[in-house]
């Protein structure tokens, strides 16, 4: 009976202690997350054409971000609809519970036609539904952020035996195969908002990219023009209304290569 309670006090001590050791590491964890992220803009501004960005833009952007609201960190979605060639930028901040639309720019290429990327070569921007996963200083068109395209929806699509392509990109110059190029200095606008976005917290930078605003008057002029996409652009268009009423990221997972959307947030993996 002696030998009984002593195991069972070691189990509720160790127990305990268990709970202490998970406590103690989520803190160590959230500062290390916290610093990473704060250390990142730091490691940016290493880069001598991030520098130079933050340099030219952030004096002006600075101020614009305080008049509009966001000047004390921000979060940080970007929509892009290939037919019109525009990239939006919404904010919204942590007291904020919607979105806003801060800036609007003009993509100044483009390669492919309406529809999603199918296959490596074919020259098409993706449609879907995306995040940035990398930021590249030293890019060879300037400056870029890679989004993370193929998800499971286009891997699906392309299917087994064919290669689905990848660098996928929004960055400068004015040239492209498949990417969003808004020239040298407008670049340096968008990426130095991506930076201040992460340096705020944010996990993950949203990019949705659209065929077109998805309106029903468009979605009846291109599903004629393009009917092998109606099923897939009616997908989109759903992620598209959500976001279009509620000012919200859009939750969504991946099944059986669709997209499924979420009235609620979702933490999945969309690879």
């Amino acid at each position: 009976m002696i030998q009984r309670t002593k195991i069972v006090n070691c189990i509720q001590i160790n127990m305990a202690e268990m709970k202490y050791l998970i406590a103690f590491f989520l803190v160590i964890l959230m500062n290390f997350t916290i610093s990473a992220q704060k250390n990142f803009k730091q490691d940016q501004l290493k880069f001598e054409r991030v520098k130079t960005a933050y340099d030219l833009k952030w004096p002006s952007l600075e101020k614009e971000l305080q008049k509009a609201g966001f000047g004390n960190g921000f979060e940080m979605i970007m929509q892009a609809y290939k037919a019109e060639g525009k990239l939006e930028i919404w904010l919204k901040t942590a007291k904020q519970d919607k979105f806003s639309l801060f800036k609007t720019y003009d993509a100044c290429a483009k390669s492919g036609t309406l529809g999603p990327k199918v296959i490596e070569g074919d020259l098409q921007t993706p449609e879907g539904f995306y995040k940035i996963n990398v930021f590249n200083p030293m890019s060879t068109y300037h400056l870029s952020l890679g989004i993370d395209f193929p998800n499971a929806v286009d891997k699906t699509r392309t299917g087994k035996d064919r290669k689905t392509g990848g660098d996928i990109y929004i960055h400068g110059d004015c040239v492209t195969v498949g990417c969003i190029p808004l020239t040298d200095d407008k670049i340096r606008e968008v990426y130095v908002l991506a930076v201040e976005a992460i340096n705020s917290g944010q996990k993950d930078i949203p990019v949705y990219i659209f065929p077109f605003k998805m309106t029903d008057a468009n979605m009846k002029k291109y599903t004629e023009e393009f009917p092998q996409h109606k099923p897939f652009w009616a997908f989109l268009k759903k992620g598209y209304a959500f976001f279009d009423e509620k000012k919200e990221k859009i939750n969504y997972v991946i099944k059986s290569g669709m997209y499924v959307l979420s009235l609620k947030p979702i933490e999945a993996d969309h690879n």
